[in-house]
């Protein structure tokens, strides 16, 4: 377990030495390297495991010098739609942690699929992404281009593959690779709102006001979102998340009409493809709909934030499968407080053992309850990830 005391000159030299050697930019997706590390594959299938495995959402970002000095001169979506930049970032944690954690999620951004149907998004310093024109009426989805002749998500997203594909080379098989999606509730609230919103007033108005509209707009969504991840695995994901980032703004009635069944489309148009991958869905906020997720969609993985008990989540899936009549196991994925990374180390290392606990020895993916923030310091997520390793491992002994 790691102390307060500063880090060794071994760890010191961990932090700033690649342990990747550079290479060439490389977009064959037929000759991936050997995973040498299939801990979160395994545990994503259902399988029983030696600890749980570990990764963290945002685990790429501003809370790493690295990736702020890259950011100084790249504009951020410039470092989206440049492959070896993305490929750069992507792998900044895995070799700064080297050996401590278990995936790497692509460098990417929720908000690309809006960008691919003719959305203009900025992402402006201070305030966030933001949708200069956003879609305030049912008459502005003309403005859509995603039913025009010739409209191709892998046309118009091909550069996420391109970083999905030297991504997973320049891993040379330490991790798996993760693709992602925003989910299309969460899209269509950034479409209609033209940015983040403390209240989301104007996009579930069209959920009461304009119900036929919204079920076409996010129909059209889940169509995207869908073809993009059969995209993402054939380009090199090895395994996919679905972010429903503003599922608790919806409440239990309209999560059911208005994201749910999108959430089963999607999840059910790529495994029809790609029926091995594994596939999360976090639904941040809607802990009321654990049952429903694990039952009514066939996502391997229900990703909680830190509002539920782990125990209380794992006993109630366990229940709804077992109700249903599903013999199939769904893993949960989470669940620290992000904010527990501002504590002291021990206390980091107190709670994470705690949640450890919660999950117990069933099959858990260790991450935090949402993602990193900026202002995090990357030691103590360091903590984290070793009390990860050590805790869960023991329960499993």
């Amino acid at each position: 377990m790691p102390s307060e005391a500063p880090a060794t000159a071994a760890q010191s030299a961990l932090d700033t030495k690649p342990v990747f050697n550079p290479m060439p930019l490389n977009f064959d997706t037929h000759n991936f390297p050997a995973l040498r590390n299939d801990l979160y594959l395994r545990t994503a299938r259902g399988e029983q495991t030696e600890r749980a495995p570990v990764w963290c959402m945002r685990q790429a970002g501003r809370y790493l010098p690295e990736f702020r000095a890259i950011r100084v001169e790249n504009e951020f979506f410039r470092v989206c739609r440049t492959p070896e930049l993305a490929t750069e970032v992507t792998v900044q944690p895995i070799r700064r942690y080297a050996g401590l954690l278990d995936a790497a999620i692509i460098f990417s951004d929720i908000l690309v699929i809006p960008q691919a149907m003719g959305l203009e998004v900025e992402m402006v310093p201070g305030k966030g992404p933001q949708l200069p024109q956003p879609l305030r009426t049912p008459a502005d989805m003309a403005r859509l281009t995603d039913h025009l002749p010739g409209f191709s998500v892998d046309t118009e997203l091909d550069y996420v593959y391109k970083a999905l594909t030297n991504t997973r080379h320049a891993l040379q098989g330490h991790v798996p690779l993760l693709g992602f999606v925003g989910a299309p509730w969460t899209l269509m609230a950034y479409m209609v709102e033209g940015g983040g919103s403390k209240t989301f007033a104007q996009a579930k108005a069209w959920l009461v006001a304009h119900p036929a509209a919204a079920h076409e707009l996010l129909g059209r969504i889940a169509d995207v979102a869908a073809t993009f991840l059969i995209g993402q695995v054939r380009a090199g994901a090895q395994a996919v998340q679905v972010f429903e980032s503003w599922a608790g703004e919806l409440g239990p009635r309209d999560f059911a009409e208005f994201s749910l069944p999108y959430l089963a489309r999607i999840a059910a148009r790529v495994k029809a493809v790609w029926p091995d991958v594994p596939m999360t869905v976090f639904a941040k906020g809607a802990h009321y709909a654990l049952e429903q997720l694990a039952t009514e969609t066939a996502f391997d993985v229900v990703s909680i934030d830190w509002t539920i008990d782990p125990a209380v989540a794992r006993t109630r899936v366990d229940r709804a499968l077992e109700a249903a009549g599903q013999r199939r196991t769904v893993v949960l994925q989470g669940n620290l407080d992000p904010t527990l990374l501002f504590g002291s180390p021990d206390a980091i290392r107190q709670r994470t053992e705690e949640m450890c606990r919660g999950f117990g020895g069933s099959a858990h993916i260790a991450n935090l309850g949402h993602g990193m923030m900026p202002s995090h310091d990357p030691e103590h997520l360091r903590v984290f990830l070793e009390t990860v390793h050590v805790a869960s491992r023991a329960l499993r002994k």
